[in-house]
C-alpha cells in the first residue's frame, strides 16, 4: 500500500512538472556589447530580413533608456524606404500544433533614436524553419511608451513551430512608410497554457 501511495504521488508530481515545463530563449535579454556605430546581431539570434541591422543598446544612436533586465537590450527600426528589421531564434523544443503557449517581453519606445523616432509595433511569428513566417502569433499596438511595459504573448499553434521571429513593423493602415523604432528586452521562457 505504501508503494502504491508513493507511485501515485510521483505520478502527480511528474505531471505537475511537465505542465510547468519552460522552453527558454537563449539570450532573451539581448545581452552584449552596445553597438556603437556598427550593427550587431545579438548572440543566439539571426537576422530574418535583408537590411536587418539591429542595435544593442543603450549608449548608441542617442538612446539611453535603462534596461528593464540585465545590462543591454535590442533596438529594431523601420525605414522610410519600406524596409524593416526582424530577428529569429531556433527553439530547443518544438511547439506542438493544437497547444496553447505564452511568454512575455518588455517593450518601450525612444523619442531620440537618431531620426528613427516614430512609434511602431511588434509582430511575433512562428515558423517551421529559420525565418519562415508560417503563423502570425501576436502583434502589439503602437509602442508609444518611453518606460518599459511588459506584454503577454499568448497563442494557439496551428502547426508545429521550431522558430520564433520578432519583427518591427509600421502602424496598421499606413501607406507612407516611415522611420520608427521599438526597444525590446527580457523575453521570458515559453510555457504551455490552458485555454478554455
Amino acid at each position: 500500500m505504501k508503494n502504491l501511495i508513493h507511485l501515485i504521488l510521483f505520478f502527480f508530481f511528474a505531471t505537475g512538472l511537465q505542465a510547468q515545463e519552460i522552453i527558454p530563449f537563449i539570450n532573451g535579454s539581448f545581452e552584449g556589447e552596445p553597438s556603437g556605430h556598427a550593427a550587431t546581431i545579438p548572440q543566439a539570434w539571426l537576422p530574418c530580413r535583408m537590411g536587418t541591422t539591429p542595435d544593442i543598446l543603450p549608449g548608441a544612436w542617442g538612446v539611453y533608456t535603462i534596461p528593464s533586465h540585465g545590462h543591454t537590450y535590442l533596438g529594431l527600426i523601420t525605414r522610410d524606404d519600406g524596409s524593416y528589421e526582424s530577428i529569429g531564434q531556433h527553439l530547443s523544443q518544438t511547439l506542438k500544433a493544437g497547444n496553447c503557449y505564452s511568454f512575455t517581453m518588455d517593450l518601450a519606445h525612444s523619442g531620440t533614436y537618431s531620426g528613427y523616432n516614430l512609434p511602431i509595433r511588434v509582430r511575433v511569428w512562428g515558423g517551421r524553419r529559420a525565418c519562415a513566417k508560417d503563423q502570425l502569433l501576436w502583434e502589439s499596438q503602437l509602442i508609444h511608451n518611453a518606460r518599459w511595459e511588459t506584454h503577454k504573448i499568448e497563442f494557439l499553434c496551428k502547426k508545429d513551430i521550431r522558430y520564433i521571429i520578432i519583427e518591427a513593423y509600421f502602424a496598421p493602415g499606413v501607406f507612407i512608410k516611415y522611420r520608427g523604432n521599438v526597444l525590446i528586452d527580457h523575453l521570458t521562457g515559453i510555457k504551455q497554457c490552458n485555454r478554455a
